[in-house]
Formats: structure tokens, C-alpha cells, sequence
């Protein structure tokens, strides 16, 4: 329910919970959905999450390498013909952003977090039910979502891309 002293024109509004004054902006980025401002359970910050996600990407990339049997000398030799060539890059790509979406989606689901994200010291979590696990369909439609790049590109006040906004979760610390 609003309160008197808006109107429709100040457009929809997302209040956090315990927030008595959805119009009072956050003392640090997480404060709203209800998480620490530093330490364990803190939201990560941008630099750490897109360390996670290219240290993801470099592992889909080497599973991707090894499955599609692209043959690194051929290609420093030059042996391939350009269509051969064409063809092999084509299926390396393929086959990275399956296995990209494959290891994301089984890692959140078992762990909570990606291995990129482990080694970066940070995990998914739910910031509707913090004591539940992420779950399948959001596991599912987070990594869809980030291999689209818009939609994690794209950040609220709190720093959490549309696909965090969409399935109710955080990159947090620990």
C-alpha cells in the first residue's frame, strides 16, 4: 500500500525487506534485501563477479577444447583450409557456451556457486529465503540469462543485474 505523499507519477517502487522508507537510498550496496555491508554474506562487488565470470569462461573454453578436439598445432601450423577452419571455431564456440551453461547451472545447484565464483570467494544465495538453496529453475534461468550479457550488465541500486532481480537471488561474499 503507498503512502499519501506519493502518486502514481513517482512510477512503481520495490521496497526491501524491513524497509519502513522505500524512497530512503541504501547506506551500502545489499542494505534493502537485507545483507551485511562488508564480510561474509555482503554483496560482492562488480570487479569480483566479472573475475568469477571470466575465470568460468576460461574453464568452459577448456572443457570446449578438449570436447571438440580442436587441434591447437593445426591451428598455429595453418594446416586447416579456411572452411575447415571456419567450421572447428564455429563448434569451439558452440560447445563453450553449452559447457559454460551446463557447469554454471549443475555448480549452483549442488554448491551454490560456480567454480569461477569459488575461486573468487563468493556464492549465489536466495534473498527471498536465504536458508534454501538456489534451485534448479533459477540456476536455469540465471546462467541463460547471463550468457544473453544484457541482463547482468543492467544493475539496480544494489548492484544486482536483472537476472539476481529476476530470480530473487545475490552474489554474496563467502
Amino acid at each position: 500500500m503507498r503512502d499519501r505523499d506519493s502518486s502514481w507519477l513517482d512510477g512503481p517502487r520495490l521496497a526491501g525487506e524491513g524497509d519502513d522508507d522505500p524512497t530512503r537510498p541504501a547506506r551500502w550496496p545489499g542494505e534493502k534485501i537485507g545483507l551485511p555491508q562488508r564480510g561474509a554474506g555482503s554483496l560482492a562487488s562488480i570487479v569480483r563477479r566479472v573475475g568469477g565470470l571470466l575465470l568460468d569462461w576460461v574453464i568452459a573454453q577448456m572443457v570446449a577444447l578438449i570436447i571438440s578436439g580442436f587441434a591447437i598445432s593445426d591451428f598455429f601450423n595453418r594446416s586447416l583450409t579456411d572452411a575447415a577452419f571456419n567450421g572447428a571455431v564455429s563448434r569451439f564456440n558452440e560447445i563453450t557456451m553449452v559447457a559454460y551453461f551446463v557447469i554454471g547451472v549443475i555448480t549452483v545447484v549442488l554448491f551454490a556457486r560456480t567454480p569461477g565464483q569459488a575461486i573468487m570467494k563468493m556464492g549465489v544465495a536466495r534473498v527471498d529465503q536465504p536458508d534454501q538453496r538456489v534451485g534448479l529453475w533459477r540456476a536455469v534461468v540465471r546462467t541463460a540469462l547471463t550468457l544473453l550479457v544484457l541482463p547482468p550488465v543492467i544493475t539496480d541500486s544494489d548492484g544486482r543485474g536483472i537476472h539476481d532481480r529476476l530470480t530473487r537471488t545475490a552474489v554474496i561474499l563467502g
